[in-house]
């Protein structure tokens, strides 16, 4: 059977829809998220003017989200704010570590191993799960814990188990995972810019 294009106006109509699912969750998070962002933004600058660093982790779409951020971090947010680069990893961009750990010693383990080798006391996690429910990055907030770091979620839905897991629960309030992505990426980019500016600004 032939596909059938949607007319120019649907098109138009479910882009009008999209944007404003968008909107409408960013200006939800104004209302629940503002004091853990914070927190998370001292917790961070607590953590750097410590000479400490970063690491994020999360799976699939959170994966680049870490990547994504993490590159914030060392490179830069505001091009008109010269400073040097923070210290921040994503642990997901490994190839070799991810797949020798998942054959090794369980998928579930990778980010756990790779805190276990690289994370110190008082450095941060950042582990990013739109259910909340990803055992993963569970497993590196149970590691990070007994290694004495910080730990900061970018959660979604009702937070699931993670959001007792972390010292700062930053809880998208949304059901769709898209909705809670586009949350995630938006709050990385607000507390790096704060971070960044009350640094370096």
């Amino acid at each position: 059977m032939a596909h059938l294009p949607l007319t120019i106006l649907a098109r138009e109509a479910y882009i009008r829809d999209e944007l404003t699912a968008s909107a409408e969750t960013k200006k939800k998070i104004i209302e629940t998220c503002a004091q853990p962002i914070v927190k998370a933004v001292d917790a961070i600058i607590d953590s750097l003017n410590k000479k400490k660093k970063i690491l994020l982790c999360g799976n699939g779409g959170s994966a680049a989200d870490s990547q994504h951020l993490a590159t914030e971090f060392v490179i830069r947010m505001n091009p008109n704010i010269k400073r040097p680069g923070i210290a921040a990893l994503a642990l997901s961009t490994d190839s070799s570590m991810l797949t020798a750990g998942a054959n090794d010693i369980g998928y579930d383990n990778v980010f756990a191993r790779a805190l276990e080798a690289l994370g110190n006391d008082g450095d941060v996690l950042i582990g990013i799960s739109t259910s909340g429910k990803s055992e993963s990055v569970n497993n590196a907030f149970r590691m990070a814990k007994s290694k004495g770091m910080k730990t900061i979620g970018f959660l979604g839905k009702d937070g699931g188990s993670s959001k007792d897991l972390c010292d700062v629960a930053i809880i998208v309030p949304s059901n769709d995972t898209q909705r809670i992505q586009e949350g995630h990426i938006t709050i990385g980019h607000i507390i790096c810019g704060l971070v960044e500016t009350e640094m370096y600004g």
